[in-house]
Protein backbone atom coordinates (compact mmCIF):
# COMPACT_ATOMS: atom_id res chain seq x y z
CA UNK A 1 0.00 0.00 0.00
CA UNK A 2 1.31 3.73 -0.81
CA UNK A 3 2.55 6.33 1.90
CA UNK A 4 -1.11 8.26 0.43
CA UNK A 5 -3.07 4.96 0.40
CA UNK A 6 -2.38 4.55 4.09
CA UNK A 7 -3.06 8.43 4.53
CA UNK A 8 -6.16 8.36 2.90
CA UNK A 9 -6.91 5.31 4.90
CA UNK A 10 -6.23 6.53 8.29
CA UNK A 11 -8.09 9.99 7.61
CA UNK A 12 -10.96 8.72 6.14
CA UNK A 13 -10.54 6.21 9.87
CA UNK A 14 -10.61 9.25 12.35
CA UNK A 15 -13.66 11.04 9.91
CA UNK A 16 -15.73 9.33 8.35
CA UNK A 17 -15.96 5.25 9.09
CA UNK A 18 -13.33 3.75 11.04
CA UNK A 19 -13.12 2.09 14.56
CA UNK A 20 -9.27 1.00 14.23
CA UNK A 21 -7.29 3.11 16.98
CA UNK A 22 -10.09 4.77 18.86
CA UNK A 23 -12.69 2.48 17.92
CA UNK A 24 -15.11 5.56 16.87
CA UNK A 25 -15.24 8.75 14.61
CA UNK A 26 -16.16 11.92 14.38
CA UNK A 27 -19.29 10.54 12.05
CA UNK A 28 -20.13 8.09 14.56
CA UNK A 29 -19.92 10.29 17.71
CA UNK A 30 -21.70 13.08 16.46
CA UNK A 31 -24.64 11.07 14.41
CA UNK A 32 -26.93 11.01 17.69
CA UNK A 33 -25.80 14.56 19.26
CA UNK A 34 -28.66 17.24 19.44
CA UNK A 35 -28.43 21.02 18.58
CA UNK A 36 -28.70 22.01 22.24
CA UNK A 37 -25.97 19.37 23.61
CA UNK A 38 -24.06 20.65 20.76
CA UNK A 39 -23.87 23.77 21.99
CA UNK A 40 -23.95 23.07 25.98
CA UNK A 41 -20.70 24.08 28.02
CA UNK A 42 -19.53 22.33 29.99
CA UNK A 43 -17.25 24.06 32.52
CA UNK A 44 -14.61 25.54 30.67
CA UNK A 45 -14.39 23.37 28.22
CA UNK A 46 -15.04 24.22 24.26
CA UNK A 47 -18.40 22.75 23.22
CA UNK A 48 -19.03 19.49 20.70
CA UNK A 49 -20.00 22.40 18.28
CA UNK A 50 -16.94 24.85 18.65
CA UNK A 51 -14.70 21.47 17.87
CA UNK A 52 -16.69 20.18 15.06
CA UNK A 53 -16.14 23.97 13.65
CA UNK A 54 -12.55 23.90 14.45
CA UNK A 55 -11.61 20.62 12.84
CA UNK A 56 -13.93 21.68 10.16
CA UNK A 57 -11.99 25.01 9.45
CA UNK A 58 -8.29 23.28 9.14
CA UNK A 59 -10.12 20.28 6.64
CA UNK A 60 -11.85 23.13 4.05
CA UNK A 61 -8.93 25.05 4.58
CA UNK A 62 -6.50 22.70 3.30
CA UNK A 63 -8.51 21.76 0.47
CA UNK A 64 -7.55 24.97 -1.53
CA UNK A 65 -4.02 24.02 -1.25
CA UNK A 66 -4.42 20.33 -2.15
CA UNK A 67 -6.14 21.93 -5.82
CA UNK A 68 -3.38 24.13 -6.23
CA UNK A 69 -4.48 27.21 -4.15
CA UNK A 70 -3.37 29.92 -1.63
CA UNK A 71 -3.49 28.63 2.33
CA UNK A 72 -6.24 31.13 3.82
CA UNK A 73 -6.49 30.30 6.83
CA UNK A 74 -5.72 32.12 10.29
CA UNK A 75 -5.70 30.43 13.48
CA UNK A 76 -7.02 32.94 15.31
CA UNK A 77 -10.30 32.47 13.22
CA UNK A 78 -10.62 28.45 14.08
CA UNK A 79 -12.90 28.47 16.95
CA UNK A 80 -15.27 31.57 14.93
CA UNK A 81 -18.59 29.90 15.28
CA UNK A 82 -21.33 31.36 14.24
CA UNK A 83 -24.19 31.04 16.05
CA UNK A 84 -26.12 27.76 16.20
CA UNK A 85 -29.99 28.12 17.08
CA UNK A 86 -31.50 25.08 15.34
CA UNK A 87 -31.09 21.28 14.28
CA UNK A 88 -31.11 22.26 11.10
CA UNK A 89 -28.01 24.84 11.67
CA UNK A 90 -26.12 21.87 13.48
CA UNK A 91 -27.36 19.52 10.77
CA UNK A 92 -25.39 21.85 8.31
CA UNK A 93 -22.31 22.09 10.28
CA UNK A 94 -22.36 18.39 9.83
CA UNK A 95 -23.12 17.74 6.43
CA UNK A 96 -20.17 20.26 5.67
CA UNK A 97 -18.26 18.91 7.96
CA UNK A 98 -18.98 15.54 6.04
CA UNK A 99 -18.85 16.52 2.65
CA UNK A 100 -15.18 18.97 3.25
CA UNK A 101 -13.69 15.16 4.66
CA UNK A 102 -14.36 13.45 1.14
CA UNK A 103 -13.12 16.30 -0.69
CA UNK A 104 -10.32 16.09 1.47
CA UNK A 105 -9.92 12.25 1.16
CA UNK A 106 -10.74 12.13 -2.76
CA UNK A 107 -8.12 14.99 -2.92
CA UNK A 108 -5.44 13.02 -1.23
CA UNK A 109 -6.35 9.89 -3.44
CA UNK A 110 -4.90 11.99 -6.62
CA UNK A 111 -1.86 13.40 -4.35
CA UNK A 112 1.37 11.06 -5.77
CA UNK A 113 4.15 9.38 -3.01
CA UNK A 114 6.36 12.03 -4.35
CA UNK A 115 4.35 15.19 -3.36
CA UNK A 116 4.61 14.13 0.00
CA UNK A 117 7.96 15.33 0.27
CA UNK A 118 7.33 18.55 -1.21
CA UNK A 119 7.00 21.27 1.37
CA UNK A 120 3.99 22.48 2.30
CA UNK A 121 3.20 26.36 1.37
CA UNK A 122 6.09 27.61 2.93
CA UNK A 123 9.27 26.12 4.47
CA UNK A 124 7.98 27.06 7.90
CA UNK A 125 4.80 24.30 7.45
CA UNK A 126 7.11 20.92 6.75
CA UNK A 127 6.03 18.99 3.99
CA UNK A 128 2.85 17.51 2.72
CA UNK A 129 3.15 14.59 4.95
CA UNK A 130 3.94 16.48 7.81
CA UNK A 131 0.90 18.32 7.42
CA UNK A 132 -1.24 15.58 6.55
CA UNK A 133 -0.52 13.36 9.74
CA UNK A 134 -0.59 16.66 11.63
CA UNK A 135 -3.97 17.28 10.39
CA UNK A 136 -4.88 13.23 11.58
CA UNK A 137 -3.57 13.36 14.59
CA UNK A 138 -5.70 16.86 15.45
CA UNK A 139 -8.57 14.92 14.06
CA UNK A 140 -8.05 12.12 16.45
CA UNK A 141 -6.89 14.59 19.48
CA UNK A 142 -10.36 16.82 19.14
CA UNK A 143 -12.26 13.23 18.61
CA UNK A 144 -11.05 12.24 22.29
CA UNK A 145 -12.81 15.25 23.73
CA UNK A 146 -16.03 15.12 22.02
CA UNK A 147 -15.92 11.69 23.35
CA UNK A 148 -15.39 12.82 26.41
CA UNK A 149 -17.84 15.93 26.64
CA UNK A 150 -20.35 13.50 25.45
CA UNK A 151 -19.97 11.14 28.01
CA UNK A 152 -19.75 14.72 30.87
CA UNK A 153 -23.39 15.82 29.06
CA UNK A 154 -24.97 12.24 29.60
CA UNK A 155 -24.56 12.43 33.06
Amino acid sequence: MSSVSQLVKRFREVMLDGLWIANTNFKNQLSDVSWEQAVTKVGSLNTIAMLTFHIDYYIAGIIPVFEGGNLEIKDKYSFDLPPIESQEQWENLLNKLWLDSEKFAELLEKMSDTKLDKVFVDEKYGTYQRNIDGMIEHAYYHLGQISLIKKLLQK
